[in-house]
């Protein structure tokens, strides 16, 4: 018993470092999977992953945090919990969105996030990602709609929901694929539609939930404990 003690609390100090970052090093953590996360604003579902890694709640190492927008208030979240962070700008670009996508996946790579050990996951990223993209990395980027899938799919779909006369929406964590929303689903999380509903309320509403079962995804995700048999997933 005081070995499994004495364990827990090595483990727990490696991981806070008895700070409030996040320090995962990869000498001591290495056989973790590693993380990447694409954001374009606030990043609140970012924050939520983060911190549920700082709670020992996700067995992975959070490496590099990418923003195609410079100021995106998520990159001061994630530098203050200790993650790497960097930019490249969409602004501008000039080529397709594969050659956009190849900058994102040399940083991704340099950082450790590969298509053997990696995982990413799109928290409010505004770009569509390419194919190519999605199948180097094929059932390791994952995504949140505001949306029960495969209702309400692409933009606006709070505003979809209300306007269809919806009596429950939600959210869902799904496998990207290359179509918009349409990947095989992980976890979904119902909400139920008020009469007085607004876009706006029921948004914050849905995103509570979202920030309960996107962590809940990345730990089924780094515990191996999710199969994908063609657009079916089970959960060990």
């Amino acid at each position: 018993m005081m070995m499994y003690v004495q364990g827990f609390q090595l483990f727990n100090d490696l991981l806070h470092d008895k700070t409030t970052h996040i320090n995962c090093s990869s000498r001591k953590l290495g056989r973790l999977l590693s993380l990447g996360i694409l954001i374009s604003g606030r990043g609140s579902n970012m924050e939520s992953i983060l911190k549920a890694i700082k709670t020992r709640k996700i067995p992975i190492k959070p490496a590099v945090i990418i923003s195609n927008r410079p100021d995106a208030k998520g990159l001061q979240i994630a530098q203050k919990l200790g993650v790497s962070t960097e930019i490249v700008e969409s602004k501008g670009f000039k080529g397709d969105r594969w050659d956009y996508d190849q900058k994102i996946i040399k940083v991704l790579t340099k950082h450790g996030v590969t298509p053997r050990n990696g995982l990413v996951c799109l928290a409010g990223f505004m770009r569509i990602i390419s194919p190519e993209f999605v199948e180097k990395y094929k059932n390791r980027i994952i995504n949140i709609h505001p949306a029960l899938l495969p209702s309400f799919p692409g933009t606006d779909a709070q505003k979809q929901a209300i306007e269809y006369g919806s009596k429950y929406t939600g959210c869902t964590v799904h496998f990207v694929d290359s179509g918009v929303d349409t990947g095989p689903i992980i976890l979904q999380e119902i909400v139920k539609v008020r009469d007085d509903d607004t876009e706006e309320i029921l948004s914050k509403r849905i995103l509570a939930k979202e920030h309960k079962i996107y962590p809940e995804a990345v730990r089924l995700f780094a515990e191996k404990r999710i199969k994908v048999y063609g657009r079916k997933t089970v959960i060990n």
